[in-house]
């Protein structure tokens, strides 16, 4: 799952959530990861929270025309209608973070009007002393809650699935945090999203062997540092 953290009309990436660079036009990566082979995609208005705003729908209306594969949208998102919102423009699914900690009915709302598979719960993660705490707003701001006791909080309420990022990893290209994602398989045993630190093959196989349903990624695939063609059939010759 090629993933498109997009601000100020353009793709961007950065490392461990801060300096963040433009790498490019969001429907034609988009086109291209589609031709690549990637499964699925993630889109997210990763400055849509901090900026109060809602997330930008043309340019997300323009992907769901450009491409086949299942789309996935975070940022932006504080309520049931926002996530209808995208559902409707034909998005496969929607994510949410810093609305849901604020107010933990959207998860339930979303599930019930939505579906749980639509619903997927994004838990930011970052170490925090001995603990792995849940931080919203791109990052910025530590919620204070201990990520595996909220990931099993957001099953209860009827989340589908979990994007789990790593703050600590992100963009840095030395591995996913299996510590952070395997203890959140474990406490809430649903489908989960690897994200944050992927550098190299074994990364994804890693995640993989964990338990992580699908395995995402943006600076090495951006950057065409590991095709997506090559990625797979690895996985496939190490049995997923």
């Amino acid at each position: 799952m090629p993933c498109l953290d997009f601000k100020d009309g353009r793709v961007v990436k950065g490392v461990n959530f801060v300096d963040i660079k433009a790498v490019g036009d969001a429907v034609e990566n988009a086109k291209f990861y589609e031709l690549e082979g990637a499964d699925e995609l993630a889109f997210l208005d990763i400055s849509a929270t901090v900026e109060g705003r809602r997330t930008t729908l043309e340019v997300i209306k323009n992907i769901v025309k450009a491409i086949s594969i299942p789309l996935s949208v975070g940022g932006g998102i504080a309520s049931v209608d926002d996530a209808k919102r995208l559902i409707d423009i034909g998005v496969s699914c929607i994510s949410i973070n810093s609305a849901a900690i604020k107010n933990p009915k959207v998860i339930e709302e979303c599930a019930k009007k939505l579906g749980s598979k639509k619903t997927i719960v994004a838990i930011d993660g970052k170490k925090v002393g001995d603990n792995y705490n849940v931080f919203t707003h791109a990052g910025t701001t530590d919620s204070g809650i201990k990520c595996v006791e909220w990931a099993k909080k957001v099953k209860e309420l009827g989340a589908g699935a979990l994007l789990v990022t790593s703050i600590d990893r992100d963009g840095a290209k030395n591995g996913y945090d299996l510590d952070l994602t395997g203890q959140i398989i474990k406490a809430a045993n649903l489908p989960t999203i690897a994200s944050g630190g992927a550098g190299k093959l074994e990364d994804f196989l890693a995640a993989a062997r964990i338990g992580c349903t699908t395995v995402l990624a943006a600076s090495l695939f951006h950057f065409r540092e590991i095709e997506i063609k090559v990625l797979k059939k690895y996985l496939s010759e190490n049995g997923f």
